[in-house]
């Protein structure tokens, strides 16, 4: 069993519940006087993820798929000469980043625990088949609430509050004059950067999220002060030439 990622990052309940109020949308970013494009990346198949195995904060480094799909993808960003990335720092993101970052041609990442994938609690290094046999109630609620019926996972607002985090240190990186931010992150807290830009706060329905896929906000500042013209351009688009993969979990 890989060693358990512990993260330094953490919010109070009353820190999670103030940020419930807030979403990353044109009103958030009116603040700027540029426009932006931030791309979104789930990491390279890990080899948890060649397993079938919910990882959470098991620290499963990168499986040699997993490089070739983060260096496609960094081969394609190239071409939007992306100025610095945020990265989580768990092994099959930080590689991820450290792949694409050189194929892109970025100089610049930052690793920040808020970028962590979630805890998946009990059903952490376990296949889906053996979660359905060993839990079957728990399962038939998984399915129905996602995480959010998984003993000891974590919440679906503290997910959404950990998401807004990570836009306000993208709004941060704005203010200082970065206009193109790639992010390299996991499935899980991708699911939520995006709901957070549309004010969701529910796990499904779930949107496609697979290894490398690439996903990109554009943030079009009109005037400023005004509400920027903000949407997503691309969802879990792959690079023609990205080697595929199976469906991963988390």
């Amino acid at each position: 069993m890989y060693p358990r990622f512990e993260s330094t990052f953490s919010l109070s309940d009353e820190e999670a519940t103030a940020l419930q109020r807030l979403q990353a949308d044109g009103e958030f970013f009116s603040v700027l006087d540029h426009s932006m494009s931030v791309f979104i990346l789930r990491h390279g198949q890990s080899e948890g993820n060649a397993r079938n195995t919910y990882q959470g904060r098991l620290d499963f480094p990168l499986s040699a798929q997993g490089e070739k799909q983060a260096r496609a993808a960094g081969e394609w960003l190239s071409q939007f000469k992306p100025e610095i990335m945020l990265a989580s720092p768990m092994q099959r993101a930080r590689r991820s980043a450290e792949i694409v970052g050189e194929a892109a041609g970025i100089s610049a990442i930052e690793f920040a625990d808020m970028l962590i994938e979630l805890d998946t609690g009990i059903f952490s290094g376990v296949d889906p088949d053996t979660a359905a046999r060993k839990y079957p109630e728990i399962w038939n609620e998984f399915l129905a609430r996602s995480w959010d019926a998984v003993p000891c996972a974590e919440s679906s607002s503290m997910l959404y509050a950990r998401a807004l985090c990570v836009w306000q240190k993208i709004l941060e990186l704005g203010k200082q004059g970065t206009s193109r931010i790639v992010c390299m992150t996991h499935g899980g807290l991708v699911q939520w950067l995006l709901k957070s830009t549309m004010g969701l706060h529910s796990w499904l329905p779930l949107l496609p999220m697979s290894n490398c896929g690439i996903s990109e906000y554009e943030i079009e500042m009109v005037k400023k002060g005004n509400p920027a013209f903000v949407q997503w351009t691309a969802i879990n688009f792959h690079p023609p030439a990205a080697p595929e993969g199976p469906k991963p979990v988390f």
